[in-house]
């Protein structure tokens, strides 16, 4: 078998990699951080939240709030655990599988998300919407979605990772 070897990224591909990485780096950097500041809790913390408040009865599997939050299960036990000691999140045992647990939103957790979000939509608002034009924002929500799709069909290896 001929192997061609690595397909080596030209100098504009490679110019739009590290712009691309960079500029998400900083925009979730500056969203946590206004987070962290404004409301004590990181963005991995909100998101959960989030995901639980959409949830019905405002709960999820454990396995369905890693895979909603793209979160590995463990880091979603480690933040769930931080979150129960902060009275936000309680777990308890499924009814279906005794392995299972579920995490619930409490009211505590509910109102400091209340809180929070709308010094977190303003942030993204002025980090990200007003930095785009209408027709930078519909690309951007296309060029989204095609990465997921491609994200979604590539199989992953044992650490979650999609595979090479």
């Amino acid at each position: 078998m001929n192997d061609p070897g690595p397909r080596w990224l030209s100098a504009g591909e490679q110019h739009t990699w590290r712009e691309a990485i960079e500029s998400w780096q900083w925009l979730l950097a500056s969203v946590d951080g206004q987070l962290q500041r404004d409301s004590g809790m990181p963005l991995a913390y909100y998101e959960i939240l989030v995901r639980l408040s959409e949830a019905p009865d405002r709960a999820l599997r454990m396995t369905q709030l890693a895979e909603a939050s793209s979160s590995s299960k463990s880091r979603v036990s480690h933040a769930v655990a931080r979150l129960e000691e902060r009275g936000w999140v309680r777990r308890m045992d499924c009814p279906t599988d005794r392995r299972g647990q579920i995490a619930v939103l409490t009211d505590q957790g509910f109102a400091a998300l209340s809180a929070a979000a709308p010094g977190h939509v303003e942030q993204v608002r002025r980090v990200l919407f007003d930095a785009l034009s209408v027709e930078q924002l519909r690309q951007l929500d296309g060029i989204s979605a095609a990465i997921l799709v491609k994200a979604a069909s590539t199989p992953a290896d044992a650490d979650g990772c999609p595979a090479a």
